[in-house]
Parts: C-alpha cells; structure tokens; sequence
C-alpha cells in the first residue's frame, strides 16, 4: 500500500482533500506541514469561535491510495481540475502491510477513571490488569464496556474524569439524572450503575444518540437517550452537562431551569481560565464553584435552594 504525499497552502486544504476523495483514495489527512517546528501554530476552536479555514498556513495532505489508482495519473487529473502542478512537490512512499484494526485496539487500554470505575474496551474483557466486578473485599468495581466510535467520550479526557468522580463520590441514592450533552452515554451509564433511579441523556447529534443506545445495550443498563427536542418537560436531581465553555454559557437558563429544588448542577469543558465567567453565566439561578480540577480543567458544582 502506498501514501501520496501533497504540499499545498491554507485555502487549498480542503478543495484538494474532496478531490482526492472523489478519485477514489481510500483516506485523506491534512497535518501542518510546520509541525515541531518553531512557527509550529494551534488549529482549535470551540463551537461559535471556530477558524474560518480548517487547516494551517501550510498544510502536508496524505492521501492513501489502492493498488489501483497510479500516482502520476493521479496527480495529472489534480493538475487538470485546479491548475496547480503538484507533482513537482509530492512525495509517494510505502505503508507497511498491518493489521489495522488489532494495530487500533491496541492503542485504546482498559482505564480507571475514579476509584472503583473502569472503563474496558470489549476486547480488553479478559485483560488481568481488569480488576472483578465484585472482590472479596470491599465495594464492587464498575466495569464499563465501552469502544471508541463517533461520539465523544472514552473516559480519558480530565473533564470526564472529573464529572465521574463527582457522581461516585456524591450522586444521591435513588435520584433522577439528566446527562445533557451525553456523547457515547459514558456519563448517563455511570451514573446508573451507580444506582440512579432514572436516567435521561440528550444530545444534539444524532450519531451520539445511537452510539449512547447502543452502549447503554452494552452495559445492560436501562437509559432514555433522545435528541433535544424529545426531552420532555421536567426537573431532575441532578443535571450534569460536559459540554465546553461558550455553549454551557448559552444553555445556562435551560440547564438551571432542569434541576429540580434542592437538586445538584454539575458542568465540565471549562478551562480553569473560564471557570469564574461560566459560573457568573449560572449566578441568576444556581451558585457554582470549582468541585475538583485536574490537568488545567475544572468541574463546577451548586444546588439549587
């Protein structure tokens, strides 16, 4: 197997990509061609403040091509659609044959993400790094069987983590919970296997809707996931919302308005730079204060008088 390599500028980025796609490579990728270099620059942006041009100043497109399209036919018909001679600046080399999708699972390792939750991919079930369900001693573990998909939410990211320790070290016995935002449905199914009483995730992607059924199937666990619109009216005793920053600011009469008197908001996706104006977009409603931080993020928490 073989990569084609192509330099090209900002604005070409993706023009260049949906071409190569539709001459049938099998994958495109677009990395910044000044990586590790001292005019290496960030490529981020949350929703609402995203860059106009997805890609860098300058840009290496790797293209993955089957054995049947040849190169220089490749980059002649590049030529004939845009105008720009890239076969005087690419580069062909070879992809060692691997077993990809072993070579995948191996990256994802079963990981704990709180005291006594785990989260372990499905071909990770026999791993004896995995501790029992139910040791002799002591509390039973929690197992989540979850594999990387489309939606957000592996357990590895600080704000999950956080949000995770939250509930096992605070969520009320026999409560209802609302996981607005829920990606893969991690959030929703700890907080079940932690005892909650009901348990509603929503999100506004539908792909996540299906992955967060599908993993609450899983993990035999009995979840309401739907889009926004099928949430129906109500409070719940605990909302929690790991989102990011600027779309929790937006949210934040909807969100407060969800969690019933006496009841528990718990947000995450907020920088500890963006804690104080997160919490001032909730004041109206809810005082939030920093629970927990880790690796430069924070978990804001209030109850509701």
């Amino acid at each position: 197997m073989r990569e084609l390599v192509l330099m090209c500028a900002e604005n070409d980025a993706e023009q260049l990509s949906d071409l190569l796609l539709e001459e049938g490579v099998l994958s495109v990728s677009v990395e910044d061609a000044d990586r590790d270099t001292d005019v290496e620059q960030p490529l981020f942006g949350e929703p609402g403040t995203e860059p106009d041009v997805q890609a860098w100043k300058h840009n290496r497109v790797v293209a993955l091509l089957p054995d049947e399209i040849e190169p220089k036919a490749l980059l002649a018909q590049l030529q004939a659609q845009t105008g720009v001679d890239y076969a005087s600046q690419s580069q062909l080399r070879e992809v060692a044959d691997e077993d990809w999708v072993r070579l995948t699972q191996s990256q994802f390792e079963p990981i704990q993400i709180a005291g006594r939750i785990w989260i372990v991919p499905s071909w990770h079930k026999d791993n004896p790094i995995v501790p029992p369900e139910a040791p002799e001693n002591g509390q039973n573990n929690i197992l989540i069987e979850l594999d990387p998909g489309l939606a957000f939410g592996t357990g590895s990211h600080p704000t999950t983590r956080l949000c995770t320790e939250w509930l096992e070290a605070c969520l009320p016995a026999n409560t209802q919970v609302l996981d607005y935002g829920c990606g893969s449905g991690i959030l929703a199914i700890v907080a079940k296997k932690l005892g909650a009483a009901r348990v509603v995730g929503v999100d506004i992607d539908e792909q996540a809707v299906q992955s967060a059924r599908y993993n609450a199937q899983a993990n035999e666990v009995d979840i309401n996931v739907c889009l926004p619109d099928g949430l129906a009216a109500g409070t719940f005793d605990v909302v929690v919302a790991n989102i990011l920053s600027n779309p929790l600011k937006v949210l934040a009469p909807m969100l407060a308005g969800r969690v019933a008197p006496g009841g528990h908001l718990v947000l995450s996706g907020v920088l500890e730079r963006q804690a104080e104006e997160v919490a001032m977009a909730y004041a109206p409603w809810i005082k939030m204060g920093v629970w927990r931080s880790h690796e430069g993020w924070v978990c804001l928490h209030g109850q509701r008088a």
